[in-house]
């Protein structure tokens, strides 16, 4: 594989397991208001005095993965209910070699390595996490991706029978997601196994998901069953939901705000409570990414 990103974090950027599955807890325990006026910093150390471990059950309790219901608990109650092995996932569309491959399958000979990126959500919360995957670019170089391809389409997997959330129709599921063709090739675009050495939890998207760092976290698709290459640009579940609020690009840019909140500054989870926040970046700071969208008004096209 050839590389041409260089790493500027580190280990000792990483937020801290604990509080990486606590995230949510942490912002339902401010409360929406209070989410958007407490700022945390970058002391990990000050975090960990500050915010005491939780226990298995409270960290796997405080996520949203919408399949399994918007309940905060819903995670810990269902999570474990969706099977993961084996597992398959369908390329189709304008590709050389389309199939339905089991993810051994897809990942071939590639040795997943770890990434240590930033994670911005489009809350305005941020993280370091350090993630385990190969590049994107790797599996779609394999496949064989014809003349005619644009974009990459994405779908999650879809489990009635194990996902509550889904048999209420939480949302228009499957959840689905895109890329431009020359942002799934850039090699800071990860297919992600497992964070923090271990395979990947469920609730975070096991066994395979996307892990775009330069975009709000909503772009990084969870528990992916399918790859569609494609000439049109495909749906993303929230820009179809409500395109006012979540562009198709969804690029973390401090100059445009969400309706319902600033985006120039983002809390840091593991700073403490009142820790002043942060400015975001642009890019969330990839400015190698910034080549992509010469020419792009990124004010429109957000």
């Amino acid at each position: 594989m050839a590389h041409r990103w260089k790493n500027d974090l580190t280990r000792a950027d990483v937020t801290p397991p604990a509080l990486w599955m606590n995230r949510r807890r942490l912002i339902a325990a401010m409360g929406a208001s209070g989410a958007a006026g407490l700022g945390l910093g970058p002391s990990m150390a000050a975090a960990q005095e500050t915010l005491e471990p939780n226990s298995l059950e409270e960290i796997t309790s405080y996520n949203n993965f919408y399949e399994f219901g918007t309940g905060k608990q819903d995670p810990e109650r269902y999570a474990d209910e969706m099977v993961i092995e084996p597992w398959s996932i369908t390329v189709d569309g304008l590709v050389d070699n389309p199939g339905e491959y089991s993810l051994a399958e897809l990942l071939g000979d590639l040795t997943p390595e770890e990434r240590i990126y930033r994670f911005r959500c489009v809350e305005a919360w941020s993280m370091v996490v350090p993630w385990q995957g190969v590049e994107l670019a790797d599996i779609l170089t394999r496949l064989g991706v014809q003349d005619e391809a644009r974009y990459v389409a994405f779908e999650t997997v879809v489990q009635p029978e194990n996902m509550p959330g889904v048999r209420r129709g939480v949302l228009d599921f499957p959840y689905v997601e895109g890329l431009r063709l020359d942002e799934a090739m850039h090699p800071l675009t990860l297919l992600a196994t497992g964070l923090y050495d271990q395979p990947m939890p469920k609730q975070n998207g096991a066994p395979i998901r996307l892990v775009v760092p330069w975009k709000y976290g909503f772009k990084s698709i969870k528990s992916i069953v399918r790859i569609s290459l494609t000439a049109e640009e495909p749906p993303a579940t929230w820009n179809r939901l409500n395109p006012r609020e979540y562009g198709f690009y969804s690029n973390v840019n401090p100059n445009v705000d969400h309706p319902r909140w600033s985006q120039a500054t983002e809390r840091v989870i593991g700073g403490g409570l009142f820790a002043q926040r942060q400015p975001t970046q642009m890019f969330n700071g990839y400015d190698e990414v910034a080549s992509l969208y010469e020419g792009m008004d990124l004010q429109a096209q957000f």
